[in-house]
C-alpha cells in the first residue's frame, strides 16, 4: 500500500511538472506533444484536452464578449469524434461568432505539418428556435493528431453564464477568466468534486472599475460514466454565474437576484403560459360530450388525460412556453410540451378539478442549482384530490396518473397556483412498480427445455414494457425476445392490456431451448432461473462518486416450477437465502422446495428507494454481489 502511494505521488508529480512545462498559447504546438502516444495520466484515454482557456468580458453596458481557445490531442481512433466540434450561438446571430486559428497538426518525417480548416468543412444547423449550431469538421485526422481552434462570441446582456471544466476525456489545463465591472454583482456557484485555484485582482486597461477573476484547474481526470446516473452533467466540475444586481449611477439600478417563488410567478405571467390556461372555448363542446355521465373526479381526470393523449401528438419539443398556443395545437392536433400539458391543465379545471401546472427540469437539462428562468425547461400537470397530489403528463401515450415519462423524474418541480403562489413538488416516485414472472418448464433427458412463461407488469415496469414494442412489428419484437433470452424459440405469443395504461400489462408465450443445460457424463447442470438471472453486477467500482438513480422503486418476483426428467434425481440443490439491507433500502429472498419430481422456486428482488445515496453504496454493492451469486447457482441432476 505504501509502495502504491509512492508510485501515485511520483506519477502526479510527473504529470504536474509536465503540464507546467507546456505552453498554453495558440499555434505553439510542439513535436513532443505530437509524438506522445498515450496520455500520461490515463493510458486508456482516446483523446485529451491539452488546454482550454475561456474568458467572459462584460462591458460597462452589460454586453458580453466570450473567447475560447482550445487544443485537443487525439490518441486513438475512438477519439476522432473530438475532431467534430459544435459551437452553440443565438439563433440568427452568426455574425456575432468569429472562428480563427482552426487547424490540424501532424508529424511528417519529424516535421510539424499544419492543415487549416477548409471553408467547406464549416456548417450551420438551425437546431432550435432559440439556438443554432456551428459545426467544424477537422480534416487530416489520424492517431497522434492535434487540433486547435479559437472563437470569439459577442452577445447581449448576460444574466446566467455556465462554464464546465471537466470533460469526458482528461483535461491537462483549464482556465476561466471573468472580467466584470464593479457596477455588476454576480453570484458564483461552483459544482463538482475538484476545487480550482482562484486569483482575483483589479482589471487593468479599463476606463472604469472592474474585477478580474481567474479559475485554474490542472490535470482534471475524465468524468467517468457510472451505471444508474440520471445526468452526469450534474456532477461535472464547473461554475455558474448568476446576475444579482446592476448599479450604474444615473442610468440603471436593478436587482436581479431572485428565489423560486418569484421565478415561478414571472413564468406564470408570460403570455405563452398563464393566459393560455384561461382559454376554454376551443374544446368546450368536445369536453361536454366526453364528460357526460361522469361524476367521480378520478373518472373525469382519467377520461381527460386519455382524450388529450389520443388527440394531440407531441412534436418532441420541450419547453414551458407554448410554441403554437393551445388553440392552434388543438386544431392541428400537435404541439410542444407546454401546448399539450397547459391544455390538459385547462381542461381539468373546466371539469371542476383542482389542477395546476408544475414547472420541471428534465433529466437532460440537469438539476437546477439556483433560481433562474432557465432552470426549468418543461411543464407537467398536478391534480389535487382528497389531499393527494397526482402528477400527469399527456405527451406520452403510455403515461398514467403518477406514472410519468422517465425524462420527468428529476428530483423537484415547482407547482404554480392560480393566485401566483407556488410550492415544491417531489417528482421522485414512491410507489413500487412490480414485474412478476411465472414460469413452468420441463427438462428432458437430452437437456432440452420446454415451458410456458407469463409476465405481469405494473406502473413504470408496464410503461417500459409498452414502450419496448411500440415501434416494432410483432415479428421484430418476437425475434428480439428470442435473441435477448439465449436464442430460445417462442410460440403462441399473446399480450393483454397493450394500450389500457390504467391496468397492468402482461404477456404470455411458450418457449423451447436446447442450449440452457450442460450435460456432463450422467449429470445435467442447470441454472434454475434460466435467462432471468442477474449475471453482472452494475456496481463494480470500489468507490462511488454519484448517487445511484434507479428512477423508481421496484419489486421483481419469480415463481418458477421445474419438472425434472424421469430417471433422474437431485444431487445438488441451492440453499435458501435472504438479504435485507439496512434502513429498509431493499431485500432479496430465494427459496426452493422439492415435491416428487417438481422443484418450486420463489424469488423476490426489491429496491424501496428510487435514489440511493453514496453513503449506502457499499451496502448496495454487496447486496447485488450476493444476489447474483445466489441467482446463478446451479442445480445438479444425476441419473438414477
Amino acid at each position: 500500500m505504501v509502495l502504491r502511494s509512492v508510485a501515485l505521488f511520483v506519477f502526479l508529480l510527473f504529470a504536474v511538472s509536465k503540464s507546467n512545462a507546456q505552453i498554453y498559447e495558440m499555434g505553439k504546438v510542439t513535436v513532443a506533444e505530437l509524438e506522445e502516444k498515450m496520455h500520461p495520466g490515463d493510458s486508456a484515454a482516446a483523446a485529451a484536452i491539452i488546454f482550454n482557456k475561456r474568458s467572459m468580458d462584460i462591458g460597462i453596458d452589460g454586453r458580453s464578449e466570450q473567447i475560447l481557445k482550445r487544443r485537443i490531442k487525439i490518441y486513438k481512433k475512438e477519439g476522432y469524434e473530438w475532431s467534430n466540434v459544435q459551437i452553440y450561438f443565438g439563433a440568427g446571430n452568426l455574425s456575432n461568432l468569429t472562428i480563427t486559428d482552426a487547424c490540424t497538426y501532424n508529424l511528417s518525417d519529424g516535421k510539424i505539418v499544419k492543415s487549416k480548416l477548409k471553408p467547406e468543412s464549416e456548417f450551420v444547423e438551425k437546431t432550435t428556435t432559440n439556438y443554432w449550431t456551428k459545426k467544424l469538421a477537422f480534416s487530416d485526422i489520424k492517431e497522434g493528431s492535434i487540433i486547435e481552434y479559437q472563437y470569439k462570441q459577442r452577445g447581449g446582456f448576460i444574466t446566467v453564464y455556465d462554464c464546465n471544466f471537466q470533460e469526458d476525456i482528461p483535461v491537462n489545463y483549464s482556465e476561466f477568466k471573468a472580467i466584470i465591472p464593479d457596477s455588476f454583482l454576480f453570484k458564483k456557484n461552483l459544482k463538482g468534486f475538484f476545487a480550482p485555484k482562484v486569483n482575483t485582482q483589479i482589471a487593468k486597461t479599463y476606463g472604469y472599475g472592474a474585477m478580474e477573476t481567474t479559475y485554474v484547474f490542472q490535470n482534471l481526470t475524465a468524468i467517468k460514466e457510472e451505471s444508474y446516473v440520471n445526468n452526469m452533467n450534474n456532477y461535472r466540475s464547473g461554475i455558474s454565474y448568476e446576475l444579482e444586481s446592476v448599479n450604474i449611477p444615473g442610468q440603471l439600478i436593478k436587482n436581479f437576484s431572485t428565489n423560486w417563488t418569484s421565478v415561478a410567478k414571472t413564468i406564470y405571467e408570460f403570455d405563452s403560459f398563464g393566459p393560455e390556461l384561461n382559454k376554454e372555448g376551443y374544446y368546450e363542446e368536445d369536453l361536454k360530450l366526453l364528460l357526460q355521465g361522469k361524476v367521480n373526479l378520478n373518472e373525469k381526470m382519467n377520461a381527460i388525460l386519455d382524450f388529450v393523449k389520443s388527440n394531440i401528438r407531441w412534436n418532441n419539443h420541450l419547453g414551458y412556453s407554448c410554441e403554437k398556443g393551445v388553440r392552434k395545437a388543438y386544431k392541428e392536433k400537435t404541439g410542444n410540451a407546454a401546448d399539450i400539458n397547459l391544455m390538459l391543465t385547462s381542461m381539468l379545471r373546466y371539469a371542476g378539478l383542482d389542477a395546476n401546472p408544475v414547472l420541471i427540469s428534465t433529466r437532460s437539462n440537469g438539476i437546477a442549482f439556483f433560481p433562474n428562468l432557465t432552470a426549468f425547461n418543461y411543464v407537467i400537470t398536478a391534480v389535487e384530490i382528497a389531499n393527494e397530489t397526482i402528477l400527469l403528463d399527456a405527451t406520452d401515450k403510455f403515461s398514467a396518473p403518477n406514472v410519468l415519462p422517465m425524462q420527468d423524474l428529476n428530483w423537484i418541480g415547482r407547482l404554480i397556483r392560480k393566485n401566483g403562489t407556488s410550492d415544491n413538488i417531489d417528482l421522485v416516485p414512491k410507489m413500487i412498480s412490480t414485474s412478476t414472472v411465472s414460469a413452468n418448464y420441463s427438462i428432458d433427458k437430452t437437456g432440452k427445455i420446454k415451458g410456458k412463461i407469463r409476465k405481469y407488469y405494473t406502473d413504470y415496469h408496464a410503461m417500459a414494457f409498452r414502450n419496448n414494442f411500440e415501434n416494432l412489428k410483432e415479428d421484430a419484437y418476437l425475434e428480439k425476445l428470442e435473441n435477448d433470452n439465449n436464442k430460445i424459440e417462442v410460440s403462441e405469443y399473446t399480450r393483454t392490456n397493450e394500450k389500457e395504461v390504467i391496468l397492468p400489462a402482461s404477456e404470455t408465450y411458450n418457449f423451447s431451448a436446447g442450449a440452457l443445460c450442460d450435460i456432463i457424463g450422467e449429470k445435467i447442470y442447470i441454472s434454475p432461473m434460466l435467462f432471468f438471472a442477474n449475471t453482472k453486477n452494475p456496481f463494480k467500482q470500489e468507490t462511488r462518486e454519484y448517487p445511484v438513480d434507479f428512477g423508481f422503486p421496484f419489486k421483481d418476483k419469480y415463481n418458477i416450477s421445474i419438472q425434472i426428467p424421469e430417471g433422474y434425481t437431485i444431487e445438488t440443490l441451492p440453499l435458501p437465502g435472504a438479504i435485507t439491507m439496512e434502513g429498509g433500502l431493499g431485500a432479496f429472498r430465494y427459496n426452493i422446495t422439492v415435491s416428487d419430481n417438481t422443484l418450486q422456486l420463489l424469488i423476490t428482488h426489491q429496491i424501496n428507494e428510487a435514489i440511493v445515496g453514496v453513503d449506502q453504496y457499499e451496502v448496495l454493492q454487496e447486496y447485488y454481489q450476493t444476489m447474483i451469486a445466489k441467482e446463478t447457482e446451479k442445480i445438479v441432476l444425476k441419473r438414477i
